[in-house]
């Protein structure tokens, strides 16, 4: 009887155990199902709430980066600042503004490109345009002819007064949004409770219009009404580098020069010949195969010009002059040049002068004569005219520097 109590409670025992054990097991297996997003028989399942993501702002076109237009103001930097450019055009206005395709908004004087070295200090690119500051710079030839050796040909001197600045701005291209196309089979109505619709999509056209009520003033285009939209800054910074290279030169290059006038083409054909000037005309007799040399009849000193006096630039100059059978100038080209734009003096000078000209056989030919013309610094003592001088073969004056005066 006693072994048989024993034997039951035994059982109990291990019944209690296997009642635990499945009951543990139960309880493993919700947890699991909790874990992996399901919900365990007879409770709902639970998933924490978390914030939704904010959708990023889209800027509008009032609000869009100044560098929209894909270029960055240091790449203008390191393309303009200190570089030796030229001013295209010859303007001669110290503010300029050009357009997006580098044209020049209004009026402005030019001269002679002598006076149109320019150097570039600042640079600040905006939205809507680039604006450069620097100084202007003239060039003073010192005495080379043009077969002779150019590495040093002439200086490059500053005539922008101190704390003064030449500023030009040029006008850039807008970067706008492009229009968003509507989805496909997209119903008409809408359901109650769908949310609100979208406010409609701004045109290029007004998207240019907002951008540019929201500009201050100062930051504004020179010329709105030409100013152009794309949707591609990779196209606006193109259009903008096209302006600055047709209003800027790096050097003297083919562009700079078939610009320029006649006598000075002339010039830079016998330097990139490094041969002496030869008239177009090739029946042209020199001086030395006339019975009768040509002679000029006339008085005359070409002007001077504020930049040259101020920086003291004197000296003198050579001009080959094809004198025709009627005792006038006709083809003209700078032989030894000074610059600061006293050159186009000198041909306009020469251009209004009478000659004799040269005879031979008994009758008058054209001729080429070469012509001295010395240019002066004047003042109460010196303001004396003095004739250009005819020579059969070129001289070879000592000229004075840049900064020094001839002798009194």
């Amino acid at each position: 009887m006693h072994c048989r109590f024993g034997f039951l409670r035994v059982l109990v025992r291990l019944g209690c155990c296997a009642a635990l054990a499945l009951g543990l097991a139960f309880f493993a297996h919700g947890q699991q199902a909790t874990a992996a997003g399901e919900a365990p028989a007879g409770q709902a399942a639970t998933v924490p709430a978390t914030a939704p993501e904010k959708a990023p702002v889209a800027p509008t076109a009032a609000t869009a980066a100044p560098d929209a237009g894909g270029i960055k103001e240091e790449e203008l930097k390191q393309l303009l600042v200190g570089k030796a450019l030229y001013l295209r055009g010859s303007y001669l206005d110290n503010t300029l503004s050009f357009d997006e395709h580098g044209r020049l908004i209004g009026h402005a004087a030019q001269g002679s490109y002598t006076l149109c070295a320019m150097e570039i200090d600042k640079v600040r690119l905006t939205r809507h345009k680039v604006t450069l500051e620097g100084a202007r710079y003239g060039l003073h030839f010192l005495g080379q002819l043009a077969i002779e050796d150019q590495s040093s040909a002439f200086d490059r001197v500053k005539i922008t007064p101190k704390k003064k600045v030449v500023k030009i701005t040029i006008d850039r291209e807008i970067v706008v949004k492009p229009k968003k196309e509507k989805a496909a089979g997209k119903q008409k109505g809408k359901k109650a409770g769908a949310p609100a619709p979208e406010p409609a999509e701004l045109s290029e056209a007004e998207q240019l219009k907002a951008s540019i009520a929201a500009t201050p003033e100062a930051e504004r285009s020179a010329d709105p009404n030409t100013v152009t939209t794309t949707t591609s800054p990779e196209h606006a910074s193109h259009v903008l580098k096209d302006a600055i290279d047709k209003v800027f030169a790096q050097g003297l290059d083919e562009r700079m020069i078939a610009a320029m006038p006649d006598f000075w083409k002339l010039y830079y054909q016998a330097v990139a010949d490094k041969a002496d000037y030869r008239p177009r005309d090739a029946t042209i007799l020199r001086q030395s195969a006339v019975d009768q040399k040509a002679a000029l009849l006339t008085r005359f000193e070409p002007g001077s010009n504020e930049f040259a006096q101020t920086k003291g630039v004197a000296g003198m100059a050579l001009y080959h002059t094809v004198v025709g059978a009627d005792g006038k100038a006709s083809e003209i080209a700078v032989g030894r040049p000074i610059g600061f734009g006293l050159d186009e003096n000198a041909v306009a000078a020469i251009r209004k002068a009478s000659f004799q000209p040269a005879v031979k056989d008994g009758k008058p030919v054209p001729v080429l004569l070469d012509l001295v013309v010395q240019f002066r610094i004047f003042d109460k003592r010196t303001d004396v005219a003095k004739p250009a001088e005819a020579a059969d073969k070129p001289a070879e004056p000592v000229l004075p520097g840049p900064y020094s005066l001839p002798p009194q």
